[in-house]
């Protein structure tokens, strides 16, 4: 039958409620996940406990671990990886002197997109014929898309990641979990059952597709959220933000599950704010990149911070590179995939690392290198316009500046209490002739990318 049957619909609302609902967790969880697991050939479990023991070590130990992991991942990129090879023997470095004293890490160059794009065969250590091979493509919103590929073993240690980190904030294997995925025009209904189905099933987790993001779609994802009742959402901070905006507007506030996990795009202050009081919800933050995953996790809950997983891979931060305010761009050296070793990775993402007595956080996170608008020929920082927006002009829930229009457009989504006539006046103080103005709904901003990612700048 079609994915979409009436009868599923009445299985879906009769398993929302008790005792089945806790029954269809613990089956999912507990009895269907191993079988997957061998069915898939996937080996995630074990790692998962790895990953509880290593978080239960002093943070001394753990810094020891990380710096042998760095160490023993640069003599193994040294002696099977091309491109590390030449380069190594090129600048005559010795990966044993990392395991010394950390700060010889300093001594190569960084790796960045481009050099991935024009040395992507160069950089794998083994063919790639004869092996299981993930291929994960990246989204294109710190660059033009990149083809990373990753071993089994790296793959796995990604899932294992997810799965602890959510462990740690509560949702275990019996709590259910729901991602927003976007819909594409033309995309059939699928038939059920099939194998995501019981992906699903074994993950305890159910899926809300969408394709419009206005009052309709808003509230069709409020209901199914209200009659599913996950534990934890998971989706675009931008998407749920939209989403609390509405339920706000339209009944108050509201309660559908305990956990919203934010991912995929800057999660700002305002959002979390707004998410957490409307939604009545935990607002978990984490940070990760189709290069390497999960980096970075509120492991301790929102008021602990965004903790570096130094399980993971080594962070670094520098002084980003053509950028006005002169923030700090992440550095990264993964420990897991040897298939594709990534040593000192810029990611164009904007933060600083910060060493605690608990470990290592990530602070100052201000969005991507290229969100940057010329404004009359003046380069300026999205976080700086979206500060003149909050605090002198008011009254905008969201905005998206289109650079492919000239001028540019700006996108303004208004408060209920917005008045377009005062705003539109107030913008033309700040930034006279800078923008054709267009206030407009959350369905109307552009979503970029086969995963819709939500930008305040928009190049093409």
């Amino acid at each position: 039958m079609r994915a979409d049957h009436p009868f599923l619909r009445y299985g879906e609302m009769l398993f929302a409620k008790q005792p089945l609902r806790a029954l269809k967790g613990v089956a999912g969880g507990y009895v269907a996940y191993p079988i997957a697991e061998r069915r898939e050939n996937r080996t995630v479990r074990p790692k998962v406990d790895e990953l509880r023991r290593y978080y239960r070590l002093p943070l001394a130990e753990r810094r020891r671990i990380a710096q042998d992991r760095l160490a023993n991942m640069l003599e193994f990129a040294g002696a099977n990886v091309p491109y590390y090879r030449d380069l190594f023997a090129s600048l005559r470095f010795d990966p044993a002197k990392v395991r010394l004293d950390a700060r010889y890490l300093g001594d190569l160059p960084y790796l960045t997109k481009d050099i991935i794009r024009d040395h992507s065969p160069r950089l794998i250590s083994r063919s790639l014929d004869d092996i299981r091979v993930q291929a994960c493509k990246t989204g294109g919103s710190t660059g033009l898309a990149t083809t990373i590929y990753y071993d089994q073993s790296a793959a796995d240690y990604s899932s294992a990641v997810t799965f602890y980190a959510r462990e740690r904030i509560g949702k275990l294997r019996h709590r259910s979990e729901l991602h927003f995925a976007c819909r594409f025009p033309g995309d059939p209904v699928p038939q059920w059952p099939s194998r995501e189905d019981f992906k699903c099933f074994a993950m305890n987790r159910s899926n809300i597709f969408f394709d419009r993001i206005d009052d309709a779609g808003l509230e069709d994802m409020w209901r199914t959220l209200k009659r599913r009742k996950p534990f934890l959402a998971h989706s675009h901070p931008s998407t749920m933000y939209a989403l609390a905006c509405y339920v706000q507007r339209r009944y108050g506030g509201g309660k559908a599950f305990e956990i919203f996990e934010s991912s995929g795009e800057l999660l700002e202050a305002h959002q979390r704010e707004l998410i957490a009081s409307v939604l009545n919800c935990r607002v978990i933050n984490r940070y990760g990149l189709a290069e390497l995953g999960v980096m970075a996790y509120d492991l301790n809950g929102p008021d602990g911070g965004l903790q570096l997983l130094d399980s993971e891979g080594w962070p670094e931060s520098r002084i980003a590179p053509d950028n006005p305010d002169g923030a700090h761009e992440l550095v990264f050296t993964g420990f897991r995939n040897a298939l594709m070793p990534l040593i000192r990775y810029a990611t164009g993402d904007l933060a600083r690392v910060e060493e605690t007595a608990t470990g290592s956080y990530l602070i100052d996170v201000v969005g991507r290198i290229h969100d940057v608008v010329p404004i009359n020929g003046v380069a300026h920082p999205t976080h700086h316009i979206q500060d003149i927006l909050d605090h002198r002009v008011g009254g905008i829930q969201e905005f998206q500046i289109d650079l492919r229009t000239s001028p540019p457009t700006l996108r303004l989504v208004l408060e209920p209490w917005g008045n377009a006539e005062e705003i539109a006046g107030k913008l033309k103080t700040f930034w006279p002739d800078a923008f054709t103005v267009a206030f407009v709904g959350h369905d109307d901003l552009v979503r970029v990318g086969r995963r819709a990612k939500f930008r305040h700048v928009v190049t093409q």
